[in-house]
């Protein structure tokens, strides 16, 4: 738990994540949004190669994105701070862990579940293509 806390769950961060959950779903309405919340995955509405909006989640106490290690196909051990939002469950989600660099990410078979009591603050990354599988 993160010190002095309290016991809401961070309500603008949460509904943030639920928008782009559905968005990654292509379940989504036509609000007019931009940045984290913006309606449609990609630079245009028409744009249907993008699955994924990529977070950072930084921490209430430290103010540093979380960051989570993780074990490469190779055995090697990395770690990584992007995030694909899979499920949200009142103060927590889960997230798919991804590798790469900007725009270019890969879905490391790795999952977290992050309580959002501790997170102060989302960062959204441009929207990409990762593969599920």
């Amino acid at each position: 738990m993160c010190s002095g806390e309290n016991n809401n769950c961070s309500s603008c961060i949460s509904e943030v994540l639920r928008k782009i959950l559905l968005l990654q779903r292509q379940d989504f309405d036509c609000d007019n949004f931009i940045g984290c919340d913006k309606p449609f995955l990609g630079p245009t509405p028409t744009s249907i190669c993008y699955n994924t909006r990529p977070i950072q989640l930084y921490n209430c106490c430290t103010a540093s994105p979380w960051s989570f290690t993780y074990t490469d196909s190779e055995g090697a051990e990395q770690t990584s701070d992007i995030l694909r939002i899979e499920s949200l469950d009142d103060c927590c989600c889960t997230c798919r862990l991804l590798s790469g660099t900007t725009g270019n990410y890969t879905s490391t078979g790795n999952f977290v579940t992050i309580d959002l009591k501790c997170c102060g603050a989302i960062r959204c990354l441009d929207d990409t293509y990762v593969d599920l599988c």
